[in-house]
């Protein structure tokens, strides 16, 4: 069955399932337990928080595991709550494990402002400088867009937040595995990153807490990392992130190369057929594999289900609002019409996808569009 949703998520890399089930075999132990089959536990933690920071360019007390992305984000977002300034900045696209956020953070008195896109769904660095109040306590931009995989120019918001010194959080969930990463290029104070969408665990994940930023723990109880997140670890799935990303460290121009082959290869291939057909996102500063495109004419629900009935597997935009038939927010964002948004579909190739796969997908959509 093809499947081109990874920007939804990832299935298990075989060396990632292997170590997973291998320690939650072997490894039961309590890790705050101080006995010998608790020490082993500790020993993996910290094993995988130092091959993190090796990753990223980080120091091993910066990384702290949580249950997702959206755990992450969360974290970093309702520290404004006792945070002296209260106001936060982001974009109009970014996830709702961000806007949905700051929608219940105005109860608390939070203030926000979105800035807009371009076409392309890039933020202007020079909005972001103007949007700035003396309150601003926070300023949180997603570094990859999810549908339509457009990078944002991060590094130059960060330049901004630190003339002036106003915290910066990036939701990199998007980026990790498929763009090179460093924290002292980024310059953000805070980085959130998911371990399924990189060939690891659902249900992990963690946080980049750059040294001395403010951060206030959302559970509460145990001493766990650090006293930011209580609660027993999760051994195996922290393990299987730390194999996650060992592998992406590993193979990062491999994956990339990969991906940029089959992207080429796809595209190449449609224009032949589809002459027709929008591509939705920026040209230049997007990350490979990503591709969102509409049909005019087509309506996306419609092609999904037909691509389904035939084993292949793609969505239509973010994966948080799938089985809504509306137009994309994302989409909306970019000024792109109701009508031109309900015929797009994204398409996110992933390690495993073939050529012969994109064949069939574009034999398959050839029928539907052109049948």
């Amino acid at each position: 069955m093809p499947y081109f949703d990874h920007s939804a998520t990832t299935p298990l890399h075989p060396n990632v399932e292997k170590i997973m089930g291998e320690v939650s075999r072997l490894n039961f132990g309590n890790p705050s337990s101080i006995y010998s089959s608790g020490r082993k536990s500790k020993s993996i933690i910290e094993s995988t928080r130092r091959i993190i920071a090796e990753a990223i360019g980080a120091h091993n007390n910066e990384i702290f595991f949580t249950g997702s992305g959206t755990e992450s984000n969360n974290m970093v977002l309702w520290s404004l709550i006792s945070g002296e300034k209260k106001h936060v900045i982001t974009s109009a696209i970014e996830h709702p494990a961000i806007l949905k956020v700051i929608d219940s953070l105005a109860s608390f008195n939070i203030e926000s402002s979105i800035l807009s896109v371009d076409s392309n769904g890039r933020v202007n660095p020079a909005d972001l400088k103007s949007a700035i109040k003396p309150n601003t306590g926070l300023i949180s931009i997603m570094a990859v867009n999810n549908e339509v995989g457009t990078i944002q120019p991060i590094e130059e918001l960060t330049q901004i937040s630190r003339e002036e010194k106003i915290p910066f959080h990036s939701d990199t969930v998007q980026a990790f595995g498929k763009m090179p990463l460093s924290v002292k290029d980024l310059g953000a104070e805070y980085l959130s990153f998911s371990a399924h969408k990189f060939y690891g665990p659902k249900g992990v994940g963690f946080l980049y807490k750059k040294k001395g930023a403010e951060l206030n723990p959302l559970i509460i109880g145990g001493g766990q990392e650090n006293s930011f997140r209580a609660g027993t670890e999760n051994i195996s799935g922290i393990a299987g992130l730390g194999e996650a990303v060992r592998l992406i460290s590993e193979k990062l121009n491999n994956r990339i190369n990969h991906l940029s082959e089959l992207e080429s290869f796809f595209i190449s291939k449609m224009n032949n057929q589809f002459p027709n057909a929008i591509y939705n996102g920026h040209p230049k500063y997007h990350v490979p594999g990503v591709i969102s495109i509409s049909f005019p004419g087509h309506s996306s629900d419609v092609v999904l289900a037909k691509l389904d009935r035939k084993g292949i597997e793609l969505s239509s935009g973010s994966a948080c609002g799938s089985g809504i038939v509306k137009p994309s927010m994302v989409l909306k964002e970019m000024g792109i019409s109701d009508k031109q948004n309900l015929s797009t579909l994204r398409i996110s190739f992933g390690r495993s996808n073939t050529k012969e796969e994109i064949e069939i997908l574009i034999t398959e959509l050839n029928r539907i569009i052109n049948g």
